[in-house]
């Protein structure tokens, strides 16, 4: 969700950049912890990459990720912190995810059976909260992305 915070985080990343256009919102997992440890992940250059639930795109109303597009990243507390532009998206399903997937997701031992075993995990948790039908093949946004903002974490990011 948009707010004046990540509004004025924007801004200021397109006044420098040049940029004309607009962005998404996105805050990593299912609790303020969760979104902490994911968003440092990113801020210290080891998560390039997130997937997520079609359905919850569906279902949301939200636009999928599309190449080239900006997304303000917010932690825990619902603060921005980093700004990434979309370098690619794949939409197929959940198992078919492999290990160049896994290791830019940056988490666990980022092997592709250790990527499995917690996405499962948590979109087992999400069916059982929300109600829908969790199977190994459920159609997953699979989204790459490059840091631009802030320069010093994009910069990092490069070496």
């Amino acid at each position: 969700m948009k707010t004046q915070q990540t509004e004025s985080f924007w801004q200021e990343f397109a006044a420098l950049a040049g940029v004309d256009a607009d962005y998404d919102v996105v805050a990593f997992g299912d609790s303020a912890q969760m979104s902490d440890e994911l968003a440092q992940l990113v801020l210290i250059g080891q998560k390039r990459a997130t997937a997520g639930l079609l359905r919850d795109f569906e279902i949301g109303g939200e636009p999928l990720p599309v190449e080239g597009g900006f997304v303000v990243m917010i932690d825990g507390q619902q603060q921005p912190r980093a700004i990434w532009q979309t370098t690619q998206v794949r939409v197929g399903p959940l198992s078919s995810v492999d290990e160049a997937f896994a290791w830019d997701e940056g988490e666990g031992d980022r092997t592709r059976d250790d990527w499995l075993r917690m996405h499962t995990d948590y979109f087992v948790r999400q069916a059982q909260r929300e109600g829908f039908r969790f199977h190994d093949d459920i159609e997953t946004v699979f989204e790459r992305f490059r840091i631009v903002w802030p320069l010093d974490v994009a910069d990092e990011a490069l070496n």
